[in-house]
């Protein structure tokens, strides 16, 4: 029984809800904000704050945990290996490494919120889809 169990389910058995929720993030992450329907915007918030939580925490053991929750997918930039400093194409006599969205998260978002106790995400309502009149969201990074 799931009583007092309050949690968005979706309309969706739990590995497909995982799935949404999983790429919803990764996009989030990589582009900064997304527009989705109301109701995954709202599954998704709590659920983007717990990994940046995470990346807040920066350990080995938060890295780990933070992978589980997110896609690792390349953005099409490179890395410094020592600095950590992010490039559009590769440079010479440079240790570069593929930024992916978990390295993006740990070296950009986690240290953007440290300063933070919560509250990494913001909702707006946006007007309704036009071809199913959906509740729309736009859900973004503060």
């Amino acid at each position: 029984m799931r009583h007092q169990c309050n949690r968005n389910r979706l309309s969706r058995p739990q590995d497909q809800r995982k799935a949404v929720l999983r790429s919803l993030a990764t996009e989030l992450f990589l582009h900064g904000e997304i527009e989705t329907t109301l109701a995954k915007a709202k599954a998704l918030k709590p659920y983007a704050e717990e990994i940046i939580t995470f990346a807040k925490r920066g350990d080995l053991h938060a890295r780990r945990q933070a992978a589980k929750y997110i896609f690792d997918v390349e953005t099409s930039k490179y890395m410094d290996r020592e600095t950590g400093e992010v490039f559009e194409e590769l440079q010479e006599g440079k240790k570069l490494i593929p930024q992916t969205v978990l390295r993006k998260l740990f070296s950009e978002i986690g240290k953007q919120y440290e300063g933070r106790n919560g509250g990494y995400t913001r909702i707006y309502h946006l007007p309704p889809r036009r071809g199913d009149a959906a509740e729309m969201a736009l859900i973004q990074l503060v």
